[in-house]
């Protein structure tokens, strides 16, 4: 029974990964307990596979019909935004405009709820969306560059993890950052990274790049979204829905750039 147990749960939690992070329409998750929480945060790199496959694929074949470089690269970023909803942009926005509010943790959290994109939003929009569009485009042109861009995409999901690790509250007592607050024990995230860091270096040295790239963008990227962590848990009291896109964006944005490097 406990593996028939264990079985429904892993269904369950990536149900809600792929309904969560994606537009794959799936039949919707009963009762979102922990654990079924804490298996759809484990397995947020394996619910955008398809997605991540589509926009690398229509990148590629942007180069293909003789488009620049950064344009196959665009391309890539809105078929991944239109793929997640953009709703780790719309996170990174609202995250950014909260940061950027002053010193009252309640009018920061009421900001970002708005749902209304301030000036300091636009500029990190345009900022990560310009970094993710060139660095998509020169990893392209490489012979097997899609393939690193689907597993760069896949890799970047490793960041929920991290935001729902134990230890980590919740901003707010409601929310999506309430459901999957510190459902992650710190082993399996350590494990998450160093599995990202694995994965991402065979990739490397599967493109032609070293082997050791593959690393190095991993723990620039786990670093990154360490620090941002950090300042949101410091700012707002701890993690949110809002916090995870922008982790998610975060970690996507240094994984491209180190890669693309």
């Amino acid at each position: 029974m406990a593996r028939v147990a264990d079985g429904l749960t892993v269904l369950a939690g990536l149900r809600l990964a792929v309904a969560f992070l994606t537009v794959i329409p799936v039949p919707p998750t009963s009762e979102i307990t922990r654990p079924v929480a804490r298996t759809a945060m484990l397995l947020g790199w394996f619910a955008v596979l398809p997605v991540a496959l589509a926009a690398a694929v229509a990148g590629w074949a942007a180069l293909l019909l003789g488009l620049p470089a950064v344009l196959a690269g665009a391309i890539v970023v809105g078929a991944l935004a239109l793929g997640t909803r953009a709703m780790h942009l719309d996170g990174l926005a609202d995250t950014v405009d909260g940061l950027g509010s002053g010193p009252d943790r309640e009018k920061a959290l009421r900001i970002m709820r708005s749902g209304d994109v301030g000036p300091m939003g636009v500029v990190a929009l345009v900022l990560v969306v310009l970094a993710q569009a060139v660095g998509f485009g020169a990893i392209l042109e490489r012979g097997g560059g899609w393939l690193l861009v689907v597993g760069l995409i896949a890799a970047s999901r490793a960041a929920l993890a991290l935001g729902c690790a134990a230890g980590v509250p919740a901003a707010r007592p409601d929310g999506l950052g309430a459901l999957f607050a510190s459902v992650v024990p710190v082993g399996w995230v350590v494990a998450v990274w160093v599995t990202v860091a694995a994965a991402l270096s065979g990739l490397c040295w599967a493109t032609g790049l070293p082997w050791w790239q593959g690393a190095v963008a991993a723990a620039a990227a786990l670093a990154g979204c360490a620090v941002l962590l950090r300042r949101c848990v410091h700012r707002f009291g701890g993690s949110s829905g809002d916090v995870l896109g922008a982790l998610v964006e975060t970690a996507l944005t240094l994984l491209v750039v180190a890669s693309a490097w």
